[in-house]
């Protein structure tokens, strides 16, 4: 039998040069190490399938650490519930992920992105506005009492995710969790803390906060609401990974941001960046 064909990292630049999930759900999945800076267990690996072979991410249920708003062993199907709401948006900014039955037991498993080192999402400047190309975040403290300013990049692959977090109510959207590929397109991962029936958004990417939703958004959302209508197939897909309160949820959140038209605000009621931010 000749070796399978490896993939290398750096060909995955945009989602048409990703491997589909047929080689991650059905291929043999073998550890190779553990991600020790995660909270949670993340086990790197490498996955081969009918002469294929690719590396991914590998998080089982097993390994969960148990938040205290969230149900203890489900993170992982909700990691799989944010990328097909990905997929539905037709943004593919999610990794390919599934949900199967593991080394450890079940448990998600995602392809591996390679970051592109020399991209800049998020920056520190001591100006009191940000630059061209640039959105506010907020203020933040840098060491011996003084504070700069937060900004990230204003560019229309990271409003997309910024939608997409509105969308999942991705409660922990940190500047570690964008993957900018080598090729362009931007990626977001870790979304365990996410679709929580409370407003629960907590992300670096406020910039847009208040400003009227973009076109391709309009229309992103335009596909939402009825691939979420009851018995459709995202809804069906998601009612296999979430509550019925949490898929009625997401349902009433797309019809609020489509309603509304702008980019939602802090609440107030739940600190707006998560901790630590990066």
């Amino acid at each position: 039998m000749p070796p399978p064909e490896r993939i290398p990292p750096r060909s995955m630049s945009s989602p048409q040069t990703l491997p589909g999930a047929d080689l991650l759900a059905r291929g043999e999945l073998t550890v190779r190490g553990r991600i020790r800076e995660a909270s949670n267990a993340v086990l790197y690996c490498s996955v081969a399938y009918e002469g294929r072979e690719a590396a991914c991410v590998y998080k089982p249920i097993a390994g969960e650490r148990p938040l205290w708003d969230f149900p203890d062993g489900d993170l992982a199907r909700r990691e799989v519930a944010a990328y097909e709401v990905s997929e539905a948006t037709g943004w593919a900014l999610v990794p390919p992920t599934v949900l199967r039955d593991g080394p450890y037991g079940e448990g998600m498993v995602q392809l591996w992105i390679e970051a592109d080192p020399g991209a800049r999402l998020l920056a520190l400047t001591e100006d009191e506005e940000p630059g061209e190309g640039w959105k506010a975040v907020g203020e933040a403290e840098v060491g011996e009492g003084r504070t700069a300013l937060l900004v990230h990049a204003d560019t229309p692959e990271l409003r997309r995710l910024a939608v997409l977090d509105a969308v999942i109510n991705n409660g922990d959207r940190k500047g570690g969790h964008l993957l900018p590929a080598p090729g362009g397109h931007l990626y977001g991962i870790d979304h365990g803390v996410t679709f929580h029936v409370e407003d629960k958004l907590r992300t670096l990417l406020w910039g847009w906060a208040g400003e009227e939703l973009p076109a391709e958004a309009v229309e992103a959302l335009d596909r939402l609401g009825p691939a979420l209508a009851p018995g459709a197939p995202l809804a069906t897909r998601l009612a296999e990974l979430l509550t019925g309160a949490e898929v009625a949820a997401v349902r009433a959140r797309v019809a609020a941001l489509r309603a509304d038209g702008r980019h939602p605000e802090p609440s107030g009621q739940w600190p707006a960046i998560p901790w630590p931010p990066v």
